[in-house]
């Protein structure tokens, strides 16, 4: 696990473990409550989103929000609804933190082979929050409080990274039987989130065939261990006690199949879009049967290294073998608005937008394609319905701003510019912008916008170094 992997997953688990069990609030923690916790969620999904690349592509977010969704409906009631982000590192890794909130990595959605695997680790997750493990270990150690919890956590976010590493590590170290999920802790979870996945219609086999695969990349590395393995010990006595488990249940469920098709697009748009292009390339290479999903991901990958004709060669096989997939078209309109045929790459983003209206990316690029052309009030419009979609997205909100400088309005120009420096993270020009739109809100209506602008930075400047 890398430093920085290594530095979140400690606080994401540090901040989950301040959170007792519901029937052990009052004597653990006073007055502590669910809006306490919801609070804490947010920090953590804060700090998650200052500290990673979080990937906003509905395509890939939709399609793994989907996947949790689907389990969660089969969990009992719970305080919190599920909120999943997807984070762009090539760790094989997962992990659950406070009032509902999981992270999967993208390394975890490459080195899956189906649907029923990625799932299956999401279930098992999902059991982690629902069994609110770590919060009972804390009710049985009556050790950690959350004042001094929240005090290390805030040291070492607002300190250097090798502080901060230190400090966490240190505490890890001091409370490992409490920051450790136990054997029971892991069989439950697997026990529980096998019911999630058989409930949810997935092949229960998808478990261990999962754990197993990591397994072997363990192997094949010479030894380096996957980082969902390091933080979700025993892999060996779990996958042979399920397998047993798994070998007795009703044939017609080890036999059901699931549809790959959605997994395999979101792989493919992945291992291109996020991979190293190189090896992204060579792997669509070794493909042998040519499909759109393989036109696609030598397309994107080689407009990443600007390899321009043989991407253009790629799209124009893309569009000839399906002409109406709202993907294909945004992909093949954002290269041809890369590399400079504007009017090809205004068709294709226009027909992607109708064919599917919630396509952010594809409204982004055709609004910048409108600004271009001088339409500012009409590409604004569209820039402001993809931030209705991914209100975090920092390029629509600097395209934005740019339309409403040249426009005149230099209040909405500093504040969207200064959002488009809060996700960011870059502290002194989004406090420069946040500055010039205080300077300019003379009126009740610019002041109520302000308000939310400061909501934001607040939000997110906690966590900067």
């Amino acid at each position: 696990m890398t430093h920085r992997i290594r530095l979140v997953f400690f606080i994401c688990l540090t901040f989950f473990m301040s959170v007792p069990a519901p029937n052990a609030q009052a004597r653990l923690f006073g007055e502590f409550s669910i809006s306490d916790e919801a609070e804490l969620g947010k920090k953590v999904h804060r700090l998650i989103r200052t500290r990673f690349d979080i990937i906003d592509d509905p395509e890939i977010t939709d399609y793994i929000r989907e996947i949790g969704q689907n389990l969660y409906k089969n969990a009992p009631p719970q305080p919190f609804p599920l909120q999943v982000e997807v984070i762009n590192h090539n760790a094989v890794n997962a992990f659950a933190t406070v009032a509902g909130y999981m992270a999967i990595f993208s390394g975890l959605i490459l080195h899956m082979d189906s649907e029923d695997q990625l799932a299956s680790i999401m279930a098992h997750e999902l059991a982690h929050i629902t069994q609110r493990h770590v919060a009972r270990n804390i009710e049985r150690s009556k050790v950690i409080s959350v004042g001094s919890l929240l005090g290390l956590v805030a040291g070492a976010l607002l300190g250097s990274d090798a502080g901060g590493a230190i400090a966490v590590g240190s505490i890890a170290g001091a409370q490992s039987a409490v920051l450790k999920y136990s054997r029971e802790d892991e069989r439950e979870a697997d026990q529980v989130g096998l019911g999630y996945l058989i409930a949810a219609g997935y092949n229960p086999q998808a478990m261990t065939s999962a754990m197993q695969k990591m397994r072997r990349m363990q192997w094949f590395s010479g030894g380096e261990i996957p980082s969902y393995l390091s933080t979700h010990p025993g892999m060996d006595e779990r996958v042979n006690y399920l397998s047993d488990r798994i070998e007795r249940m009703d044939k017609n469920l080890l036999a059901r199949e699931v549809d790959n098709s959605s997994f395999l697009r979101v792989q493919t748009l992945v291992r291109a879009r996020y991979a190293e292009p190189s090896s992204a390339l060579a792997y669509f290479r070794e493909e042998k049967n040519q499909t759109c999903l393989t036109y696609l991901g030598q397309g994107i990958a080689n407009a990443r290294i600007n390899r321009v004709s043989e991407a253009r060669k790629n799209f124009e096989e893309l569009i000839s073998c399906d002409d109406s997939d709202p993907l294909f078209l945004r992909e093949a309109g954002i290269f041809y608005f890369q590399f400079g045929d504007i009017d090809k790459s205004g068709r294709l983003l226009q027909k992607a937008i109708m064919l599917r209206p919630q396509e952010s990316m594809a409204l982004i690029y055709y609004g910048r394609i409108l600004s271009e052309q001088g339409h500012f009030d009409t590409a604004a419009s569209y820039l402001q319905r993809a931030l209705r979609i991914v209100p975090e997205e920092p390029g629509a909100h600097e395209h934005l701003a740019r339309i409403f400088g040249r426009s005149g309005n230099n209040f909405m120009a500093h504040i969207h510019m200064s959002y488009a420096h809060i996700y960011n993270n870059n502290k002194r020009q989004a406090s420069f912008h946040r500055e010039k739109a205080r300077e300019l809100a003379v009126d009740s209506e610019k002041k109520a916008v302000l308000i939310s602008l400061e909501e934001a930075f607040r939000d997110q400047s906690q966590f900067w170094k």
